[in-house]
């Protein structure tokens, strides 16, 4: 274990120290179960601890993996940013939906309050600000590539009225989304 005495490894495991994950792994005996130092799991009673430096020696003696930290799946297990992905490639494709942020949630498997923290650690914004940026970029594109009318470009990004859409647009690229649109035509005119 590197020359880690277990006081230190044992801090790790009370910190969840991901900077340990793969240098060594705990086992509880009162519960059977081995987990990576990061887990966010109860925080065993020091007693109860056991250290190993490899997971199929503590499989060996008959403890089994933790089904929360997973370290049965190797060192690239990242289950909160497996789920903040998840969310994002669902928040791109489906960035119409005007209910996606209430369902979101739910579609992961976990609390809206927890979806809210892991996505804004993550990320370093809010699922509904990063929503309303896709929404956004959609209708600039849209702006940019199209003749469709301006409430149609609402709809289509997934605004479900004009004056929110205005005044995100604006807030965003700076102008409103006629003017945008004419200065996107102009400097496409000039190429």
């Amino acid at each position: 274990m590197a020359g880690l005495s277990k006081d230190v490894m044992y801090n790790a495991v009370i910190s969840n120290e991901e900077q340990y994950d793969g240098v060594f792994f705990y086992a509880v005996k009162t519960t059977g179960i081995v987990c990576r130092p990061s887990c966010k799991s109860k925080v065993p009673n020091r007693d109860n601890v056991i250290f190993f430096t490899n997971l199929e020696e503590a499989i060996r003696q008959g403890y089994r993996p933790c089904k929360r930290c997973r370290p049965d799946i190797g060192p690239c297990y990242a289950p909160t940013i497996d789920a903040v992905e998840a969310a994002c490639d669902i928040i791109s494709q489906e960035y119409d939906n005007p209910g996606l942020l209430r369902e979101l949630p739910h579609r992961l498997g976990i609390s809206s309050s927890h979806f809210q923290r892991l996505f804004k650690k993550t990320i370093g914004q809010t699922p509904k600000e990063y929503l309303q940026k896709i929404r956004i970029a959609k209708a600039a594109e849209l702006l940019s590539n199209s003749t469709i009318s301006n409430i149609d470009v609402c709809l289509a990004a997934g605004f479900t009225n004009l004056s929110s859409f205005y005044a995100a647009f604006r807030s965003e690229i700076g102008l409103p989304p006629k003017e945008y649109r004419q200065e996107q035509a102009r400097k496409g005119s000039l190429q």
